[in-house]
Formats: C-alpha cells, sequence, structure tokens
C-alpha cells in the first residue's frame, strides 16, 4: 500500500474552481491506477475520475465530464483534480485512492477496486 494526502479543498461559490492535490508516498515506484472518490452528506462514496499512472489513459464520471480534469505528476508523486464550473452538488469530501491494477478504459470502478484510500478533503460549493 502506500500513503496518500489530499490538500486543496475549501468553499467556492457556484462557477467557480478548485483544484485538488494527492502526495503519493511509501512506494518507490508508482505504479498500476489512482482514482478520485467522493462522498456527499448521507451518501455513498461515488467514483469521479482515474488515471493510469504510466500512459495517463482516463476516465470520468458523467456528472463530471468536461468540467473536472485528472493528471498526475511522476516526477513529484502527485495526483490532481482540477474542478471548473463547480455546482452546488459537488459538494462532497473528496478522495484520493490508489491500486496496482490497471483497468480498461470502459471499466466501471467501484470502491472495492482501490486499496488505499487518503483522509479526505472537503469541497463545499455555495449557490
Amino acid at each position: 500500500q502506500v500513503q496518500l494526502v489530499e490538500s486543496g479543498g475549501g468553499l467556492v461559490q457556484a462557477g467557480h474552481s478548485l483544484r485538488l492535490a494527492c502526495a503519493v508516498s511509501g512506494r518507490s515506484v508508482i505504479a498500476g491506477t489512482m482514482g478520485w472518490f467522493r462522498q456527499g452528506p448521507g451518501k455513498d462514496r461515488d467514483f469521479v475520475a482515474a488515471i493510469a499512472w504510466f500512459g495517463a489513459a482516463t476516465k470520468y464520471a458523467d456528472s463530471v465530464k468536461g468540467r473536472f480534469t485528472i493528471s498526475r505528476e511522476k516526477a513529484g508523486n502527485t495526483l490532481y483534480l482540477q474542478m471548473n464550473s463547480l455546482r452546488p452538488e459537488d459538494t462532497a469530501v473528496y478522495y484520493c485512492a490508489a491500486t496496482a491494477e490497471y483497468y480498461s478504459e470502459t471499466y466501471t470502478y467501484r470502491t472495492a477496486d482501490f486499496d488505499s484510500w487518503g483522509q479526505g478533503t472537503q469541497v463545499t460549493v455555495s449557490s
């Protein structure tokens, strides 16, 4: 397993942007897939986006396509989530996750696919 620490959450108005970061440590060579999930009040933890650490293939939930961008900086071992045009329904705790596995671009990601998780960072979008 690796250690994951998220940062960058906060309170923003609808229509504005935030960039989340996830610092990865504990493994000398990072491989596999990394992802972002979110959990709103009283809701399940849902998939947001994923990226293959090598190759950079990405996948997004339909609700964030065209607004959010997942990326990774291999040199700095950091995962990012750029969130634009934020909406009140994006309000949630956002979690970074990692797995050593790779999946096809058509795969439907589940929380059970990831074995390392960060502590989460709160994102609140006001209307």
